[in-house]
Parts: C-alpha cells; sequence; structure tokens
C-alpha cells in the first residue's frame, strides 16, 4: 500500500530561509500566519492529509462515484466524513477575506497545505478545489448582494461550487458554445444547455451546489463577444437564503474515466434553470479567466503532488528491493543481493524526480507569494510587477509541472518493474491520476500557445523582461563565488538558450505565426527549466549561508539540497539546448505534409 509523508520541514525552508517569507509581514494576511503560526498550520495541514485524505486515496479509486437513480450521486465511502474534517477545520476559507467568513490568511500558506491534501488524494481534493475556483470568480466579479448571498456558505463549505465551461462540441473554442440565457424579466434567466466534463458536479457531500456556468444570453453576438457567466444553484433558494426548491438542473450521468475515480466527473443538463447573471452581460469571458487562473495554479500543483507522493514511494520501494549486486561490488554483502537503490539508473530516476519537486515546489509557492503581493499590496508598482510575474507564470506552472508530474508517475512506476504495473502497489493509480492534470483546465499546448502568443508580448514584453533581468542579476552577484559557480554557470547557460529562443520567436512568429506554434511546447519547457534552475539557484544559495553559519543541527538536510541542486545543473538544465535547437528549426517539416498523408 502506498504511503504519504508531507514536505514540511522542505517548504519550511522554501518559505523562511528562500523566500524571505517574514519580509512580507506588512501585507494583510501575514502578520496573522508568523513564522510560529505558519509552522502549526502546516503541521496540521500535514496530520489532516497523512491521517485522514491519504488513507481513502485507494478507496476513492476502487470504488468510484456511483450516479443513482434519481440522479443523484454518492461518493466513495469515507469521502464525505473527510470532507467534513476539512470542512470544520477552516481549510475552505483559509485564504478568502474575512469580511466574507474567511480567515484571512495568505493564498502562500493555502497553496502549500494545497500541495499536502492534493498529493495525499487528488480526486477528494477537487471538491473544494473547484469551489475555490467559482469562490474567486464571485469575490472578483459578483456584485454586493451576489457575495453577500453566495460565498459564506461556500467558504464554510457548506456549500461547493464548480465551473461549467465545456460543452459536447466545443472545449478550447468556447466562442462556439450553445448554452443559451433568456431573461425573465426579474433580473434572473433561464438556463439551457448540456455540460460536459463537469468536475463535482454533483455529490453528498454539501448541501448546495453552486454552478457557474457559461452561456449566450438570447440576441448576444456570435462568438467569445457574446458570452455571459451566470450562477445557477442546484437549489433555488427561499426568501431567507436557505435551499428550498430542486433547480432544473440535473447530473445526466457520470463520465468513465481512465483516473481520479473518486471525483464525480458529470455531464450536467440544465432545462430553463434559474440563474443570475454575474459581472457584465456579454463579459463571461473575463469572469472565466478569473476561474481559469486560479484553477491552472491549482492544477500545476496537482502536478506536483503527484510527482511527490510517486517518488515517495518509489523510494520506500528502492531501499527495500533486493535485485543484483552494484557494479562496484556488494553494498549489502550479508544479504543474497543488494537493494535497487544501488543502481545508477535507478538513482537517475529517483534524483531526477527528487531535484524536480524540491524545485517546483518553490516555483508554486514563489508565484503564490507574487499572488498575495498582487492583491495585497498597497504598492501600485509592487502590484503591477507581482500580477507580471502571475500572468507570465501561470501556463509555465501549469504546463511544466503536470508534464513532468506525469512524467515522475510513469518513472516512479518504473522503479517498481512488474509490481508497478499491478494495482497492489498503487502506483498505477498516481500515472492515472496524474494524466489529467495534462489535459483539463487548458490542455497543455494550449498554455505553451498562450505563453508564445499572448504573454510574451504583453506590455511589451515587460513581464519576461523582468524575469530575464532578476535571474541574469542573480547570476551575476554570484559570479565570484566560486562555491555557486557550478550552479550559476549552468543557470545562466540555460537563461542564454531562453533569451535566444526568445529572439528567435520575435524575428519568426510573426512572420509566420505557424513558426510560433511549432515552438511553442519546447519554448514553455524551456522557460520552465530556467525557472526551476532559478529556484535552485536560490535554494543553494541559501543553504550555504546556513551551512555557514552552522546549519542548527540540521547540516545533512542542506549539503543534501547542495547535491540536489547540483545534479540539477548537471543532468536536467542541459536539456534547455535541446529545446532550443528543436523550435529553431521553425513549422516548414512539420507542416509540410497534407492531412492524407498522415
Amino acid at each position: 500500500m502506498p504511503t504519504f509523508r508531507a514536505p514540511v520541514q522542505d517548504t519550511l525552508f522554501v518559505l523562511n530561509d528562500v523566500l524571505g517569507y517574514e519580509r512580507y509581514s506588512n501585507l494583510a494576511g501575514f502578520s496573522d500566519a508568523s513564522p510560529d503560526v505558519l509552522e502549526a498550520i502546516l503541521a496540521e495541514g500535514a496530520k489532516l492529509a497523512e491521517n485522514v485524505m491519504h488513507p481513502l486515496n485507494r478507496v476513492g479509486d476502487m470504488e468510484g462515484c456511483v450516479r443513482n437513480d434519481d440522479g443523484s450521486v454518492t461518493t466513495p465511502k469515507g469521502f464525505k466524513e473527510a470532507f467534513d474534517q476539512y470542512r470544520e477545520g477552516g481549510w475552505m476559507g483559509l485564504a478568502v477575506p474575512v469580511e466574507h467568513g474567511g480567515q484571512g490568511l495568505p493564498y502562500t500558506v493555502h497553496s502549500a497545505v494545497g500541495e499536502y491534501m492534493s498529493a495525499a488524494n487528488m480526486a477528494l481534493m477537487m471538491y473544494p478545489g473547484l469551489t475555490q475556483g467559482a469562490m474567486a470568480a464571485i469575490l472578483v466579479h459578483g456584485s454586493d448582494e451576489q457575495k453577500a448571498t453566495w460565498l459564506p456558505k461556500m467558504v464554510e463549505g457548506t456549500w461547493t461550487g464548480t465551473m461549467n465551461l465545456t460543452e459536447p462540441h466545443c472545449g478550447t473554442d468556447l466562442g462556439l458554445l450553445r448554452s443559451k440565457a433568456v431573461p425573465n424579466g426579474d433580473g434572473s434567466y433561464r438556463i439551457s444547455g448540456q455540460k460536459i466534463f463537469i468536475s463535482a458536479g454533483e455529490h453528498d457531500m454539501s448541501e448546495n451546489i453552486i454552478h457557474l456556468v457559461l452561456a449566450r444570453i438570447e440576441g448576444a453576438p456570435e462568438g467569445v463577444k457574446g458570452i455571459s457567466l451566470f450562477i445557477v444553484p442546484k437549489f433555488k433558494l427561499d426568501a431567507s437564503g436557505n435551499p428550498a426548491a430542486r433547480n432544473t438542473v440535473s447530473c445526466g450521468s457520470i463520465e468513465e474515466k481512465m483516473g481520479i475515480h473518486g471525483n464525480s466527473t458529470c455531464v450536467m443538463n440544465y432545462d430553463e434553470a434559474e440563474g443570475f447573471l454575474i459581472g457584465e452581460a456579454n463579459g463571461g469571458l473575463k469572469a472565466m479567466f478569473t476561474m481559469m487562473n486560479e484553477a491552472r495554479l491549482g492544477v500545476g500543483l496537482q502536478g506536483l503532488a503527484v510527482s511527490e507522493i510517486a517518488y515517495q514511494n518509489a523510494v520506500a520501494y528502492a531501499k527495500d528491493r533486493i535485485q543484483g549486486r552494484s557494479l562496484t561490488g556488494p553494498k549489502a554483502p550479508d544479504k543474497k543481493a543488494d537493494p535497487i537503490i544501488v543502481h545508477p539508473d535507478i538513482r537517475r530516476k529517483l534524483m531526477t524526480m527528487k531535484a524536480f519537486n524540491e524545485a517546483g515546489r518553490a516555483l508554486v509557492l514563489w508565484t503564490a507569494i507574487n499572488s498575495d503581493v498582487a492583491h495585497r499590496s498597497e504598492d501600485g508598482a509592487e502590484r503591477q510587477a507581482a500580477d507580471d510575474h502571475m500572468g507570465l507564470m501561470t501556463p509555465i506552472v501549469k504546463g511544466v509541472l503536470t508534464d513532468k508530474g506525469f512524467e515522475h508517475a510513469v518513472m516512479a512506476q518504473q522503479v517498481f518493474g512488474g509490481h508497478g504495473y499491478i494495482e497492489e502497489h498503487g502506483m498505477s493509480q498516481f500515472v492515472r491520476d496524474a494524466r489529467i492534470a495534462m489535459i483539463y483546465e487548458g490542455a497543455n499546448g494550449v498554455q505553451a500557445l498562450d505563453l508564445v502568443g499572448r504573454k510574451l508580448g504583453l506590455n511589451g514584453g515587460r513581464a519576461v523582461q523582468a524575469f530575464f533581468k532578476e535571474v541574469g542579476e542573480f547570476c551575476e552577484a554570484n559570479r565570484g563565488d566560486e562555491q555557486m559557480a557550478p550552479y550559476t554557470k549552468a543557470l545562466k547557460k540555460g537563461l542564454n538558450d531562453l533569451q535566444a529562443a526568445t529572439m528567435w520567436l520575435v524575428q519568426n512568429g510573426m512572420a509566420n505565426p505557424d513558426n510560433a506554434g511549432a515552438a511553442s511546447t519546447d519554448y514553455m519547457h524551456l522557460f520552465g527549466l530556467v525557472a526551476l534552475g532559478y529556484m535552485w539557484g536560490r535554494m543553494v544559495k541559501s543553504a550555504q549561508d546556513k551551512l555557514a553559519t552552522g546549519a542548527n543541527g540540521s547540516a545533512d538536510f542542506y549539503e543534501t539540497k547542495l547535491v540536489t541542486g547540483r545534479y540539477f545543473m548537471e543532468r536536467v538544465m542541459p536539456e534547455t539546448s535541446a529545446h532550443l535547437a528543436r523550435l529553431s528549426t521553425g513549422s516548414a517539416t512539420m507542416m509540410a505534409l497534407a492531412a492524407e498523408a498522415f
């Protein structure tokens, strides 16, 4: 059976030593989560993840969700009780403003705990995760009345939320959607249509489900300019604001999926259901992106989380499984064979996963801190810079971390050999669960196109130039430090490759848009490698500083950081050159064949 231990020490190292968490104490919410409080919150979150959420992960995979004859859905055994503990602990509203019933703590803290929860039970944590996206849209775009009506119960977890975007004939191209909204004349609308792939669309864990639904108001323009967003509750509310009559929205079926069986992914049917416009008419796309950006960062976190739990179990197996002898002589002469962790190729897999997980965690938390600055700083320039960072990093966090999360789940499965292919050890579940993260909330190819087509040129390239400047200045500031040389030289080479790739796109992408499309995935991963490498540079610098001042009894922890960071720079960072070489070939060969030739 798989096991899980939340990486609390590593999270605290990143937040306190690398990112300087205390430097943000002037921002709202940070003073309420001092380092001591932060550590206590992470410890409590770890207990919930390890002891409550994780034991249900395999249960959810084996049992799945069941649609009953009346259209209701029963979640796997124990899910409701675990969700109740999550809800009662206040975890749903951890980072929601106090005036709406939340605790007002930093989004950074929410993200740190979120990794533990998703690693422990990805399918279960999608129920509150979808609610977070719905709450974000209401917070930003809802009227004061809508916030007062819907948010308090969602924040406490009594009600949950969903995002209803996709239809059978349209996914990424939402301009094709057919769901319609007809005004009732009293401020409400009749919503009709069918939505598919709706995570947490129907279940038994909350008293009401607040669906956020994209639809086109009767007579609105075609395409994305005519899309609006509506609040459509499962139960209508009475005069006191309590769930009353059932709305005409129903679960038609549960999708049969490759993984995340514990989450009820539904086909949702709307038959003149009562709904309420959120934001402006025909302004649904803007509101949708508020939900999507929140969700995309959460999905990137899922990629990291699955990679972490798969890695932990691969390490445990590699230390325990004996097979063959070390190439340099027996390491366990008292046994008939050595543990497989002695073999270089097993080490390659484990070190690759370890190096990615630790840098990925830092990248997620760095991005989360920027989110807090963007929303909480009183300095306009700080807010703008942080918002630029968020916009630039969102597709990278989502695309790179989920691509690698799946790759590493497969890599961890490979460590188990044949035992990884059977269900007993649970590794196949990690592979199956990780696969969806590359697809939903915008497939990773779309993330790459968003990065190349929108984010690079936004505001004259302000965000990407700021990133280049920050990484370049880090390399320059540490150029004279011999201990840092193995890290900064590799990072600078990666940065040079990224800048060369960016220049190639500027020169060739506009002349032929297919060049930008053909380059986009390689460019996204090249950018991701440099961002992860920058995180390693900062982590190594912090670890060296700690070792120089005595390490406070944690010398092994910091020494391990130095070795892992060096592995990343020697074995992973050189991939930037391959990405640059590939994307620089352009699109001619890729686009040369007629469709009939395939």
